[in-house]
Parts: C-alpha cells; sequence; structure tokens
C-alpha cells in the first residue's frame, strides 16, 4: 500500500512476537497486526527499536517483514526498519521488503561509527539512490549517536524519495527546530515517538505519532492524535495523562534502562496478543513484576474502558 503524503496519524511500532531469540511466532503476529489495525492506526513500522530489529538475525528479519505484510494485506503501508552497521545487509534487506510489498523503509545512520553531519547527509542522498522505496529518517541519538540536525534534514528534505522524519530524541525544541527547517517542504512527514509528548507535538503541528503504546491500545494513541489535529485542548489534556499513566504503570515497572520494552511485551503477554519471550540480550519480567503491570492495566482500563480495550479474542 502506498504511503500517503505526509504520513498522518499513529504509526505503531510493532513488536516482534518470539516463541524465542530465533523464532517469530506468526500467529501472534497474526493477532497483533489485526488488533492494531482495528483499533485504528494508520500504518505498521517493524524492525525499530520496539521490534528489537537490531537483535534478530538476517533470515528473522525477513521472516518479520513478509508476514506483517501478509497480515496487513493492504490495510495499512508497512514501514521497515533498516538500521545496520553493513550496508550490504541495508540494501539486501531494503531489496527484500519491497518484494515483499512493504511502504517505505526507516533509516536512523550508522549506529556505530561516528559521522559528521555532511557525511551523514552524503550518506543518506547516496543511499536513497539504491533504494527500492521510499526513506524516511530516524533520529533516534540515544541509541545511535547520530543526530540529525535540523541544517542537515532541511537538505535531505529536497530529496523527493525521503519522505519524513521520526524523532525520538524526546526533545520538542529540537523537533520545532525542524519544524522551521522543512517549512518550505510540503508533504514531509514529522513523526513524534515519545508518547508522552504526543499530544503536544501534534498541536504544534507533527503529522503524527510512532508510539509503543498502541501495541497495546491503539484506540488510546489514535484518539489522542484526532484530538490534538482537531486542536482539542481539553480532551488532549485528558488523554495525554491516561498516555502518562500507562507510561509511568508499565515501562518504568522496573528499575532498568530496558523497562520500556520489556514492560511492554509483558503488557501484550497480559492481553493474550503475544509472548513475553524476547531477543537477546533481554529476558522476560518476574511474576512480581509482571503483577504490577497487570495491576497497572486494570487501572488503565477502568478510567477509559472505551479506548483501552483487549482483543476479543
Amino acid at each position: 500500500m502506498p504511503i500517503s503524503h505526509p504520513l498522518a496519524g499513529i504509526t505503531v511500532p510493532l513488536v516482534t512476537p518470539l516463541t524465542s531469540a530465533l523464532t517469530l511466532e506468526v500467529p501472534s503476529l497474526h493477532r497483533l497486526c489485526n488488533h492494531v489495525i482495528e483499533g485504528g492506526v494508520n500504518a505498521i513500522f517493524v524492525l525499530g527499536t520496539t521490534g528489537e530489529g537490531p537483535a534478530l538475525p538476517a533470515a528473522l528479519r525477513r521472516d518479520v517483514v513478509r508476514g506483517t505484510c501478509e497480515s496487513a494485506a493492504g490495510r495499512v503501508p508497512v514501514l521497515v526498519g533498516i538500521t545496520d552497521s553493513s550496508m550490504a545487509e541495508i540494501l539486501s534487506l531494503s531489496e527484500a521488503s519491497a518484494a515483499a510489498g512493504a511502504s517505505a523503509l526507516v533509516y536512523a545512520g550508522p549506529p556505530y561509527f561516528p559521522v559528521s553531519q555532511s557525511e551523514l547527509a552524503g550518506l543518506v542522498a547516496g543511499l536513497v539512490e539504491q533504494l527500492p522505496l521510499p526513506l524516511f529518517l530516524y533520529n533516534m541519538p540515544s541509541h545511535t549517536h547520530v543526530t540529525f540536525e535540523p541544517d542537515t534534514v532541511r537538505q535531505l528534505s529536497t530529496i523527493p524519495q525521503i519522505a519524513g522524519l521520526k524523532d525520538s530524541s524526546a526533545n520538542l525544541m529540537y523537533f520545532q527546530k525542524v519544524q522551521r527547517a522543512i517549512a518550505a517542504r510540503p508533504g514531509f512527514g514529522l513523526l513524534m515517538g515519545p508518547e508522552e509528548l504526543l499530544g503536544a507535538a501534534v498541536l504544534s503541528g507533527a503529522t503524527g505519532g510512532v508510539n509503543g503504546g498502541s501495541n497495546l491500545y491503539p484506540r488510546l494513541y489514535v484518539a489522542l492524535f484526532q484530538a490534538a489535529d482537531r486542536g482539542d485542548w481539553n480532551e488532549v489534556k485528558r488523554l495525554q495523562q491516561i498516555v502518562h499513566l500507562l507510561s509511568a504503570g508499565i515501562y518504568s515497572a522496573g528499575t532498568y534502562s530496558s523497562s520500556y520494552l520489556k514492560g511492554l511485551k509483558c503488557a501484550l503477554s497480559i492481553a493474550g496478543l503475544c509472548g513475553p519471550a524476547m531477543a537477546v540480550p533481554y529476558v522476560p519480567w518476574s511474576d512480581s513484576e509482571s503483577a504490577r503491570i497487570a495491576a497497572a492495566m486494570k487501572l488503565l482500563e477502568e478510567q477509559a474502558p472505551d479506548l483501552c480495550l483487549r482483543p476479543s479474542t
């Protein structure tokens, strides 16, 4: 399915259901895809941070792409994370994604080697010429130690095949600088990663969000985006507070830096959407931590029963 210009609404950064660190849980992948699409998301993004993409072997990455495209069945666009330290793997995965029916690719820059802004711009411009699909930039300095500076985004936004930017810096001032930098490029998507900033970002002009919690409660994030898009400040405040409760109760249940992803997968397991298995180096939560997450989910479902819905099957 082609991507809209700009990509708007909620893109779910899909988790990767695993039966072990090396095996895709295919029935759960189909169940999860149906859950988020029926919940109203506008696109699916696989093999990002939430999908544990960098930890998955090459063959499993391709299984995820094929399985997701089959499940989506053209109902929503599928975006694929291609970030890797090997250019050969980036190009190979890109071709495989296009063959599977994906709509666009997502690249965060070199995940290991430091580069200057001129080197980064040159690398991306050269890469785009070899890609079979449109490309989204992915600003994620906490993981890559590379920042797409606003002027670099401006330069790259002049390339028609570059469709937008997902920002996971959690820096709203940076995000607003990028907005000003690309003001002359209509159709360039600006997507907010940290869901705690989703309402504020959309109110200030973001075209959408890429938010992990939409795996679990897609209707909540769709409603928050829609309220912000129409400028309903009171509803944004109400829904953003529920998102903050989710963040505090599910993403912060443990004391680890991996608590976000481990908490989300635990919650999805409790909801019956997929198992809790994770790729190395992560392991699932303990029973006591899982109990805290179950209690947090119960509170959320009481606060917003119309939006925090578990799947019916």
